[in-house]
């Protein structure tokens, strides 16, 4: 059954991309096909689309929804980071990235995302390569953990969550999602911050360290904006703070010579969107165009 899947931010989406009839677009994070699929509608007939994943069963899926615009698009196993060598010298006229989980990943225990369902504790956007949760939750020392959890989460009670997780892994190794959010919700003994599960700024953490979802963020905006055509437009939508300052401060720095910000503050869902999908709620899309010269 194919998983549930709401494209965030959709029409704002299509509006900074300013997708046009015969253009040329990439996204770099297809997932289940959300945003590519009317991009490639708005664009046909002879629109055409680079899809990018480096979650290869995402990509599978993606290519199952967009069968119906045949060789209009072409599918790439990759990091974003690598659409400029894929592009070679070729220049676009949209960029997108949406740097969120998508709904297949957060909804299936097997990945190990979510703490709402029992599964193994891997959290790999790429299964066929780097360390798992599970290694880094039993390896790293406590400082460590703490630093990460701090850093990446922003979590104010990261030593007490580090120094638990192990105490724990002294009695048996931790493998489940399960078994480190009882751990954590344990440590974290106080009310909820904004409501959330306790156990969530960890989690975020644990899965950005995993994936590197920072490491060369902003060079990376960057390579891609140089990708585009003259008037050609990158839409980046971000999920947590870390990640939009990034893209803020990498968009205000190029806005100094190569892109024009289209976007001053970020846009936010409506709350009408909020209530249809609560998942997208912490969404911010940043847009910029290249420059003419």
């Amino acid at each position: 059954m194919e998983p549930r899947h709401k494209p965030v931010l959709l029409a704002e989406v299509l509006e900074a991309l300013a997708v046009r009839r015969g253009g040329a677009y990439v996204d770099g994070t297809v997932g289940l096909a959300g945003h590519a699929a009317p991009i490639l509608e708005r664009s046909a007939p002879d629109g055409r689309l680079l899809a990018v994943d480096r979650d290869a069963e995402s990509l599978a899926r993606a290519r199952e929804r967009l069968a119906f615009a045949g060789p209009r698009v072409r599918f790439a196993h990759a990091d974003f980071r690598e659409v400029p060598s894929l592009l070679a010298d070729e220049r676009v006229d949209g960029i997108l990235l949406d740097l969120g989980i998508s709904s297949a990943q957060l909804d299936d225990p097997e990945r190990g995302f979510s703490f709402l369902g029992a599964g193994p504790l891997d959290m790999r956007m790429d299964r066929t390569q780097g360390m798992s949760a599970t290694e880094i939750v039993n390896r790293l020392p406590e400082h460590e953990l703490a630093d990460l959890i701090f850093r990446f989460g922003e979590e104010p009670r990261s030593r007490r969550i580090a120094r638990a997780i192990v105490t724990a892994r002294r009695r048996a190794r931790i493998t489940s999602t399960v078994e480190l959010a009882g751990i954590v919700r344990s440590a974290a003994r106080g009310p909820r911050h904004g409501g959330i599960d306790p156990a969530t700024r960890t989690f975020q953490a644990l899965r950005i360290r995993v994936n590197g979802e920072l490491d060369g963020l902003s060079a990376a905006i960057a390579s891609l904006a140089r990708c585009l055509a003259p008037g050609g437009r990158i839409v980046v939508i971000s999920f947590h703070s870390l990640e939009d300052r990034e893209v803020k401060h990498t968009f205000a720095a190029l806005a100094r010579e190569e892109l024009r910000l289209l976007t001053r503050k970020p846009l936010r869902p409506t709350p009408a969107e909020v209530q249809a999908n609560p998942r997208c709620r912490s969404a911010r899309l940043r847009a910029a165009e290249r420059s003419a010269a």
